[in-house]
């Protein structure tokens, strides 16, 4: 349990399949932020196989805005693991205005 505006609070970090079935939970104090969880959500899941072999890991994220920081875009990408995450407005433009910036060498 963490505290919060409103007292003791406790998150509920969850990643489902495409049928709303849970995959993974992580439960963690109330004043923690969503995207620190985002890899350690990703890392629970555990799909069993048919047969013989290690477990899946999964073929797709897809997640809201709040996890549109360079970390959470990355992981996915270092996984194997195609991604969907909206950019927050603002913050694509940004990035293509850092990248055109010249590099000092």
């Amino acid at each position: 349990m963490g505290r919060s505006r409103g007292g003791f609070a406790t998150k509920v970090h969850l990643s489902a399949d495409g049928r709303c079935r849970p995959l993974s939970l992580v439960v963690t104090p109330g004043q923690r932020a969503d995207c620190t969880q985002f890899a350690p959500v990703l890392q629970k899941i555990s799909l069993p196989r048919r047969g013989l072999g290690r477990p899946r890991k999964g073929q797709s994220v897809a997640a809201d805005s709040a996890y549109s920081n360079r970390p959470c875009r990355h992981y996915p990408r270092h996984r194997g693991t195609r991604r969907t995450i909206p950019d927050v407005p603002g913050s694509q433009a940004a990035r293509l205005h850092k990248a055109s910036e010249p590099v000092a060498v």
